[in-house]
Parts: structure tokens; sequence; C-alpha cells
């Protein structure tokens, strides 16, 4: 026989407080069981649904670190009751290594790096992983490059001793170069139709004039000209030990993996250390206005410099900026999504580099809503310098940030990538645990403090990709446009 809904509700409450499943630090996901309760109670107005527990710090499970002599870190994290574990190598290099005429040879230089290696075929690579019930992959972005995988348990450190094999000894066939390289032109030319895209580089190019981080997109000729010795060359010069962080979070045989991790990985060459190139980025108001003639939609992006994660205001910046933009309830969403109707899905996020952030906007409007949407986004810039938010919606863009980063921090993944988040800007676990306390402390003055200082309007880059001869005029007004 079904039990009453109150009763279901009570117990599915009970249960979660007694299991303690993160609900403490994560208090939005309490309030809204909570919620349930207080809805199917409402006939009866007899029980009270319990207050909210207080938020508590992130618990980092425990963790071994250790050093290679040649400076390879190490962090092995038992973590989790699936027999899974995922093992990431980071190394610091990316983007960041570039020259100017090298853009996208460190892409190129990932993709290399999966066609195999000396004593293996890139077939051979992949029966291995798959054996082990798992994947491989390489990423590179601005300030890193990642070869990692999740495998079962019991083959972890088989795994690492793939991925030293792989990140070690490469075999860069000349027989694949042309393949990859022509994969690449065609990434590039659909990189080249998208306005998102297009937007982005043009943005980048603003804000970090003449630096790594400000070239999103090679030319047509430089990456037709890149050959497989230029890509040699970059690994030669940017992959090595002292560059690199090996982190393995799961269930696995931690004195195994570690056996592996120094049998495979000691004689690695230590190599250059990190490159170290902070830019000059640039703030100031320009409007650049790239023209898509016939475009029904405008794609706008817009922002300024602003303090890296390494500085003292970070986490007040990141309440701040979900608050303006950077989730479904805030502001901006809620005014040209919602109320307004422009845009589908505006957002705003702060893109975080070594020592370096830029805090951006982006929408997708209707073209002949372009100028009211920069309007409308400027005028919630300037009403949150203007006035404090109340302490109820702080309250709940808190709650907010501290449940999603429970919930990042809650996989294997997600945990190796908040391990690598806080290392690349040398946060230090206090970062990790003391989070959700950090965020809970930001006041409604300090948002309106992070507005005053952080986010100048008079200081923000504006690009618009869309029909100049619908939306020249109306962005007239934000500045004089250029190309």
């Amino acid at each position: 026989m079904r039990r009453p809904a109150s009763n279901l509700a009570v117990n599915l409450v009970a249960k979660l407080v007694a299991k303690r499943v993160a609900v403490a630090a994560t208090p939005g996901l309490l309030l809204c069981a909570a919620a349930a309760l207080t809805t199917s109670l409402g006939a009866q107005g007899k029980e009270t649904p319990p207050a909210p527990a207080a938020p508590r710090d992130f618990v980092l499970p425990a963790k071994h670190e250790f050093a290679l002599p040649n400076g390879l870190r190490v962090t092995l994290v038992p973590y989790g009751r699936l027999p899974l574990a995922t093992i990431s190598l980071v190394v610091r290099t990316g983007a960041i290594d570039e020259g100017p005429q090298q853009v996208w040879l460190a892409q190129l230089m990932g993709d290399y790096l999966q066609q195999g290696t000396t004593s293996r075929s890139a077939a051979a690579v992949a029966q291995s992983v798959a054996g082990m019930g798992g994947n491989l992959s390489v990423t590179v972005d601005a300030d890193q490059s990642t070869i990692e995988g999740a495998v079962l348990g019991d083959s972890a450190a088989a795994f690492v001793t793939l991925v030293a094999d792989v990140v070690q000894h490469p075999s860069f066939p000349d027989s694949e170069f042309s393949r990859l390289q022509g994969d690449r032109m065609r990434q590039l030319a659909i990189a080249r139709t998208r306005p998102q895209q297009i937007a982005r580089e043009r943005f980048a190019a603003q804000i970090y004039p003449n630096h790594p981080y400000g070239r999103l997109l090679p030319t047509d000729d430089a990456l037709k000209g890149y050959t497989a010795a230029q890509v040699r060359d970059f690994y030669a010069h940017n992959v090595g030990a002292a560059r690199s962080h090996l982190y393995v979070v799961g269930q696995f045989d931690a004195a195994a993996v570690e056996r592996a991790v120094r049998a495979t990985f000691g004689d690695w060459a230590a190599g250059a250390p990190p490159t170290v190139n902070v830019p000059t980025a640039r703030a100031e108001r320009t409007v650049i206005l790239v023209d898509r003639p016939g475009a029904v939609q405008s794609t706008i992006a817009l922002g300024l410099p602003v303090p890296d994660p390494s500085q003292q205001d970070w986490i007040a910046l990141d309440v701040t900026d979900a608050l303006l933009g950077g989730s479904f309830g805030s502001r901006i969403t809620s005014n040209i999504r919602e109320a307004k109707g422009y845009t589908y899905s505006p957002f705003s996020f702060v893109d975080a580099k070594y020592r370096s952030a830029v805090w951006a906007e982006g929408a997708d409007v209707t073209t002949n809503v372009t100028g009211a949407s920069l309007k409308e986004i400027f005028g919630e810039i300037d009403r949150l310098r203007a006035e404090a938010p109340s302490a109820e919606e702080v309250r709940g863009i808190q709650n907010y940030l501290a449940g999603t980063f429970v919930l990042r921090s809650s996989t294997q993944k997600g945990l190796t990538n908040q391990f690598g988040f806080a290392d690349l800007h040398g946060l230090g676990d206090d970062y990790l645990t003391t989070y959700v306390r950090r965020v809970y402390a930001v006041t409604p003055a300090d948002v309106q403090r992070i507005a005053l200082k952080d986010l100048d309007p008079n200081k923000m880059a504006i690009v618009v990709a869309g029909d100049k001869k619908t939306v020249a005029d109306q962005i007239a007004t934000y500045g004089k446009a250029v190309q």
C-alpha cells in the first residue's frame, strides 16, 4: 500500500540529513527537499519543515603527494566507491608557448601525440586502453595540455605506464601529419563561419594585444605551412617532467600506482620550467563591428580584464558574476531573456588564465534589438554599481555557487579538475576546503564594491558580429565602431 505523500517527503528529508550526502555543504539541495515537504503538508498545516543546515566547508579526501627528482609532481587521491580511476597528466604548455606565427601548433602537437609511440601503434594504444575498460584523450588549452583517461581501478597502474609511454616516446609518424593538418584546416574553416567564434576572436585580440592569449585562430597560410618537424620541435622544447603534474583519483592500488610512476616516469628528462608570460591586458572602451551581411542575429561579446584567481577578491568576483550574468537566475538573463525576449541564452563568465582573467558577457540577440540589448546589459551593470543587491538575492546566488561547487567536486573528473585549477593558480588546498565558507562570507556590500572596482563600463571592449547596415546606427552611441 502506498504511504501518504507527507510521510514520503518526511522520509526523504530524514534520509538526506542522516546520510549527510554533501547536503550540509549544499543548502540549496536541502531547501528544495524542504520545499517539497512544505508543499505536501500544505493542506494539513500541522508540520513545519526543518530549517536548512548551516553550510559546511568542503572536506577533501585524504591524498598522497610526492615529487620525482626530475620535477614531476604526483597526487594520488583514493576517492569514491566505484572501481574506477581517473588518471590525468597535466603539462604546463599550450598556446602560451606559441609565437605569433604558430597559432594552433600546440593543438597539432596534441593531435600528433595520439598517433602512437615508438613501441606501440595508435591502434595498439587504443586496444590497450579498451582492454582497461576506459578511454584516452589529449586536450590543449591556453596554459596546459592534458593527457587523461578513466579506466577500471585495477588497471590504474597499467594506464599510468601507458600515459608515460605516450608522453615520453611519441612516434610522430610522417604518414599521419597531412591528415591531421587537413582535419585542423576543416575545423578552422568551420570556426570562421560561426559568429560566436568570430566575436570571441576579435574580443580576445582586443583584450590581449600581441599576446598568445589574444590569438585564437591561425591564418590559412600559417596552418597550411606547418610541418611535422615544427611540431616535433615544439614538443621537444615544451614537454618535460618539470612542467608536469600527474593526478590519479578514484579506487586503485596506491602502492602499485606509485611503483608504476617511479618506474616509468623516473627517467623522463626534466626539460625547461613552465613559461611565464603574464600579459598586459587592455582595459578601454572600444566598439568593434564585424559585418555579417543579412544576419538575422547579432552576436555580442563585451567585457574587460579583472582580478585573476590568485587575487584576494576572486571569490567575491565569482559571486558578483553569478548574480549579474553567470547563472540562469542572474539579472542580465532575467532581463534580456525572460522579460524582454531578446535572446535565448545570454551568459557571463570569468575566463581565468595564469595570472590573468577577463569578465565577459555574451549573447546572440535578434538583429533589430542589438542596441536595446546593449542598453539593458549596461543598465544592469550600472544598477549593481549604484545599489547593493538584497541579502535575499545574494543568498540565492550563494546557495547556487555552493551547490554547484560540491557537485563539480563529487566526481573523479570534477575533483581532478579542482585540484588542477588550484595548482595552476597556486591557491593551495585551503581554496577548496574553504570555498563554501568564503562564498557565504560575501556580503551585498562586497558585491557592489566589486562591481564598482572591477566592472567599469567605460573600460569594456564591445564586439558585435552582425548585419552592419542594420546594426551600425544602433550601437553608434556606445562608441565609434572600428574594424
